[in-house]
């Protein structure tokens, strides 16, 4: 099991926009929770940008959630990126040390 963070950009005017696409949204996460794929998520202090730490082993999960994703097919997310994230230290580290 590695770990992966999907960060989102998020347009200047995504709280205005997001209550039209948030149900739909949130039911993709909600279902990413329930395969055991989505581990966290949410956006950052600002709403500039949103992080979704995903599990797994490989991208691929990660990937396929933000070409799916309402947010994303809308352009409330500008842009995105999935990136692996070494986690070494804590009770779901990937590669504890």
């Amino acid at each position: 099991m590695r770990h992966y963070l999907l960060t989102y950009t998020l347009a200047p005017d995504y709280l205005a926009r997001r209550p039209g696409f948030r149900g739909a949204h949130l039911a993709l996460a909600r279902a990413a929770v329930e395969r055991g794929e989505l581990l966290l998520g949410g956006a950052l202090e600002g709403a500039d940008e949103a992080m979704l730490l995903f599990a797994g082993d490989d991208a691929r999960a990660a990937e396929a959630f933000a070409r799916a994703d309402p947010y994303v097919c809308n352009g409330l997310v500008t842009a995105w990126r999935v990136r692996e994230w070494m986690t070494v230290v804590g009770p779901g580290a990937a590669a504890p040390v």
